[in-house]
């Protein structure tokens, strides 16, 4: 099946092109032309409208979907969260899993491996956001799962499961050296989040592989006064460390625009990828989230008791608007936040991330007011969701 699509703006990754068309076979990019005829091998042809086309979205970070939580661990539950994603503009995608059991993380590293195996399905491995996270610092996690990292523990989910590509912790945490240089060398990120780490504990955990931020700023210390002296937080610490990556919520709530702004600024879109931390009731008419101490209010997500925030509600077509209208962003660079920036943390670029040739057919359109109006994955047109 050979598709073309017509009359875009085409973000390449040398910059825009006016009046090109990209040519898809099966469910690769077979060229991107400079000019829009049609060619003679093009099955079907997609008429972009004048839409901004650009790479499709890739979420490391979100939780579920579609009335469905990837804790849920079930093939179906997996599903369902990633087509209501999908629908949205998320061609790829790293499902994550809250502070859970060893029970629930096996079941999902399960059926993660399963869905997996076909390239198709657009997921790039598990995601464990903890549960070795700092206690103090737990937000909306569950704390009756959290916990300290024990060898016994976490090496044996690594070792008979294919699919874990990401774990998330506290590296001032005890035995959070040993955590950190294991999983890297197996070619898992590993991630810092829901810490109240020092500087000092930044620094060392970056030495032993903790070279990307949760959720930048949200459960995580800024810059603070002990008596009569301010000390620098965890959020100060990776910014001066060029060498830790960074992902926000861009959501608008969780991380407001100004800070939105200043993140982009400062670690700048080669450093920062957008996510949307998503619970079930994304993309979805649900109103009752996997967590039942989770409520939505102010379009977000809450603790029933209004303690912290829980998690977002966003898709990946709000992520986008949200960046270039409330933040200020240019459409390229959030762009690169929402593709290229992903894939290459997740060692993703060689296939995914950009419109070229040789790449996998995933592609976003969006109109002047930035409506997504097109969705193509792996080749195939997806129905823009509501």
């Amino acid at each position: 099946m050979t598709t073309q699509i017509i009359n875009g703006r085409i973000l390449t990754p040398h910059g825009w092109l006016e009046g090109g068309s990209i040519l898809i076979r099966d469910s690769k990019i077979e060229a991107v032309l400079n000019h829009n005829n049609k060619v003679a091998e093009a099955d079907k042809v997609i008429d972009a409208k004048g839409a901004y086309v650009l790479p499709g979205g890739i979420d490391i970070h979100v939780h579920g979907g579609g009335g469905r939580d990837f804790m849920e661990g079930t093939e179906e539950a997996f599903v369902t969260a990633i087509e209501a994603h999908r629908k949205h503009g998320t061609t790829s995608i790293l499902p994550t899993l809250s502070s859970s059991t060893v029970p629930m993380i096996r079941e999902a590293l399960a059926t993660c491996d399963k869905l997996m195996a076909d390239p198709m399905n657009g997921v790039l491995g598990l995601h464990l956001e903890g549960p070795y996270f700092n206690p103090k610092m737990a937000g909306a996690q569950m704390p009756e799962n959290i916990k300290v990292p024990t060898p016994e523990e976490y090496k044996p989910l690594v070792e008979e499961f294919t699919s874990l590509r990401r774990w998330d912790a506290a590296p001032e945490l005890p035995n959070t050296e040993d955590f950190g240089d294991y999983l890297t060398s197996k070619g898992i990120l590993v991630s810092l989040g829901h810490t109240a780490a020092t500087p000092e504990d930044v620094e060392r955990g970056y030495r032993h592989g903790f070279n990307h931020a949760t959720h930048f700023y949200n459960a995580m210390t800024g810059n603070h006064k002990v008596g009569v002296y301010k000390h620098a937080g965890t959020i100060e610490a990776v910014y001066i460390n060029d060498g830790i990556t960074v992902e926000m919520i861009a959501d608008g709530i969780h991380v407001p625009p100004t800070l939105m702004k200043m993140v982009y600024k400062v670690k700048g879109p080669e450093k920062t990828a957008l996510i949307t931390d998503s619970l079930a009731v994304a993309a979805s008419d649900s109103k009752t989230a996997f967590d039942p101490r989770v409520i939505i209010e102010d379009g977000v997500c809450k603790l029933a008791d209004r303690s912290a925030i829980a998690g977002s509600i966003a898709t990946m077509d709000r992520l986008v608007k949200t960046a270039v209208q409330q933040a200020g962003i240019p459409l390229a660079d959030v762009s690169r936040m929402t593709s290229e920036t992903p894939a290459r943390i997740m060692g993703v670029y060689d296939r995914k991330g950009s419109l070229e040739a040789g790449k996998d057919a995933d592609i976003m359109m969006f109109d002047n007011d930035l409506n997504l109006t097109g969705v193509v994955q792996m080749g195939r047109e997806i129905a823009v969701g509501d």
